[in-house]
């Protein structure tokens, strides 16, 4: 007799960065368990917005016809000055349809990992934020996350939450993209220099999700196996925190030293009153960290570095 196929891992979510990251890696095998992915065309998360109960039920069915081993949510509402114009799809994504997802996780006894965002702090003054700090979102899309953190942790299943940071990546829209378009384009650039965080690849998400999966299954600590794995909230965020003009600075240092841009444009610093958008950002993204190098032992990724491995490997053209 064969061996027995090993249940898969269920990634909802396909053309999001962290999204993608998670299928590239698992195909290059940073997991031996398969990864179902299912994207909106299978399931439609906005479909919490006008038939929750609808979505409560594929969900449910989708659940029992796999039999994931594992849940990976990477599907969010993500368009942050947009959701201040249409607060209802954005709360139903994150907010009922996570709720949907756990509940539904619970019932047939499937752990969850769940992406969330720096964005449910208010941002106010300069210490890093801990995982049981006061939340205080400024926006709609920060108060629709949170509604989702706080649905998953009223489910009562196994859930893993990591709460990330300026996620920037191969593709989709962020900040690194973003940049080298603009750059090829203007002579100067005026870039916000009051705002600090913590740059986080997809890459580095996806990599601690995977590296995190076969614990999480067993329910098993990854440091004493004889220990229940240590489910709930967690941060992970790159190091060393910086401004977007810092960031700016080294895309385009590491950019002209890759070949991929010719030079590097002015770049003014900018307080975030000269840059006014629809959304308010928090000023102090800063995510303390300590309670996921404890609890898993995982080193946090260095941004510089994954900067570079993400400007080698991209097609930037």
């Amino acid at each position: 007799m064969g061996t027995p196929a090993l249940a898969p891992i269920l990634l909802i979510g396909r053309n999001g960065q962290v999204a993608r990251a998670l299928q590239r890696q698992a195909a290059e095998g940073a997991t031996a368990r398969p990864l179902l992915v299912l994207g909106r065309p299978e399931l439609d998360l906005a479909t919490a917005l006008s038939q929750p109960q609808e979505l409560l039920t594929q969900l449910s069915t989708l659940l029992r016809n796999h039999r994931p081993a594992l849940v990976v949510n990477a599907a969010a509402y993500t368009a942050v000055d947009k959701a201040e114009s249409e607060p209802d799809l954005a709360h139903a994504i994150n907010g009922t349809a996570v709720g949907l997802l756990a509940r539904s996780c619970a019932a047939n006894a499937i752990p969850l990992v769940h992406i969330s965002t720096d964005y449910v702090f208010d941002g106010s003054g300069s210490a890093p934020w801990r995982e049981d700090d006061p939340t205080g979102p400024l926006g709609v899309y920060g108060a629709s996350k949170l509604a989702g953190e706080q649905a998953l942790r009223g489910s009562g299943g196994n859930h893993l939450l990591l709460r990330v940071s300026w996620v920037f990546g191969q593709e989709g829209a962020n900040f690194v993209r973003t940049m080298l378009r603009v750059g090829r384009e203007r002579d100067s650039l005026a870039i916000v220099d009051d705002q600090i965080g913590g740059p986080t690849s997809a890459e580095a998400i996806a990599r601690t999700v995977l590296a995190l999966a076969e614990p999480a299954i067993a329910d098993h600590s990854p440091l004493e196996p004889s220990s229940p794995f240590p489910w709930g909230t967690v941060h992970f965020a790159a190091q060393p925190p910086v401004s977007w003009h810092g960031f700016a600075t080294e895309i385009f240092r590491q950019a002209v030293e890759l070949g991929l841009i010719e030079r590097t444009p002015e770049l003014k610093a900018i307080p975030t009153s000269d840059y006014p958008l629809p959304a308010a950002r928090p000023a102090n993204s800063r995510l303390a960290c300590d309670r996921f190098t404890a609890s898993f032992c995982l080193p946090l990724p260095d941004w510089r570095e994954d900067l570079h491995d993400c400007l080698s490997h991209a097609s930037w053209a």
